[in-house]
């Protein structure tokens, strides 16, 4: 069996921000400890349960760093001991929401990658975002980090928020050049319901769709000339630094998440935890969530990545030749330069990335 990816689920953030719709709640005073214990007891449990070892270590949010650098520490050294992990450990981290000390705590017990939420250099739209931190702030933090020995740091950017133009954006890729980042992830924008943003959009100066398209365009083009690799459709990278837990994802590879909200994929089985805080401290059970891992469902991760699908690969893992008719359908597709179909391999450009669902959808059922 190949190794899975472990995810910690930390539902706790310093303030909401207007347009995240994830599971998170501010954090009273002794709740991160008393979190902390809890998923503790859900890695021993998991553990016996198992019997395997992860090889990745995500913390992901919700704000990570709000549950405190010992915490993190602590639940770091507990999943080394009981599933084996010895390669990439991630954190999710926002400026404003970290102690001093904290990349030193974290990287002394073996965290050697940090996603830190930027979402934008420009101190005027991240005050739209509701993120609390400056431009020097988070200057300050990519300092910190390389001075606790972690050079992997990840920068997240956001496209199509309010008031945003294509000399914005250059200045948040300037910044993130400036700073030699290995790592970049681009998202574009999403009014998700229940959300500030969503209840407000006829308030919000955003940029139209085609304003978008050009800003996913403009910073693909700027970072492919600088050494990036759009190695996924949000994800850029230098060579080497690829997302190495996300990436079991997009390869329909197994992984086992821990917290509310958490999603897992293990044996063949999806399953998730409630958006319950107090349901998983009493202990809840999973939610089964169905079978994973299909034909089907192997296509639709795989062409999110540069790499799209290698014929041998599918062929090894389904034992049969990838489908004719998909090959069919994909060569009017090539005309228009949204993707490329060759005698061993598919994959969308990055044109072809823009429109993915639709092509996805269109290659599947026709």
């Amino acid at each position: 069996m190949k190794n899975f990816g472990l995810y910690i689920h930390i539902p706790f953030c310093k303030s909401k921000c207007p347009y995240c719709d994830f599971y998170s709640m501010r954090a009273y005073e002794g709740q991160t400890d008393d979190y902390t214990a809890c998923v503790l007891e859900y890695l021993e449990e998991w553990a016996q349960r198992l019997g395997r070892k992860a090889d990745t270590l995500y913390f992901g949010g919700g704000t990570p760093s709000v549950l405190g650098g010992e915490n993190i520490a602590l639940i770091t050294r507990r999943a080394k001991e009981l599933f084996g992990v010895d390669g990439e450990i991630t954190v999710e981290c926002n400026p404003s929401a970290v102690d001093d000390d904290f990349f030193t705590t974290v990287a002394r017990l073996g965290v050697n990658r940090i996603s830190l939420g930027m979402q934008s250099a420009v101190d005027t739209e991240r005050r739209k975002l509701g993120r609390q931190a400056d431009r020097q702030r988070v200057e300050e933090c990519i300092k910190s980090i390389r001075l606790s020995g972690i050079e992997n740091i990840s920068l997240d950017v956001m496209l199509g928020v309010p008031d945003q133009t294509k000399e914005s954006l250059t200045e948040t890729i300037d910044f993130c050049l400036k700073n030699d980042v290995p790592h970049i992830s681009a998202y574009m924008l999403k009014l998700e319901e229940g959300t500030y943003y969503y209840n407000n959009a006829d308030k919000l100066n955003l940029p139209d769709e085609d304003e978008t398209v050009g800003m996913y365009t403009l910073l693909g083009d700027i970072l492919e000339s600088a050494g990036y690799r759009n190695y996924e459709i949000s994800n850029f990278s230098k060579e080497g630094y690829e997302g190495k837990h996300n990436l079991k994802y997009w390869n329909c590879e197994e992984y086992l998440g821990i917290g509310p909200s958490a999603h897992s994929f293990i044996d063949g089985k999806r399953f998730y935890y409630p958006r319950d805080i107090d349901s998983f401290r009493l202990g809840c059970e999973v939610v089964p969530d169905g079978e994973g891992g299909d034909e089907e469902e192997y296509i639709m991760l795989r062409l999110r990545l540069a790499d799209g699908i290698k014929f041998d690969a599918f062929r090894e893992r389904f034992g049969k030749d990838f489908p004719q008719e998909i090959v069919t359908r994909a060569k009017p597709l090539k005309q228009h330069g949204l993707l490329t179909v060759t005698d061993s391999s598919l994959h969308l450009t990055r044109k072809g990335f823009l429109l993915s669902n639709t092509i996805i959808s269109k290659l599947i059922y026709g």
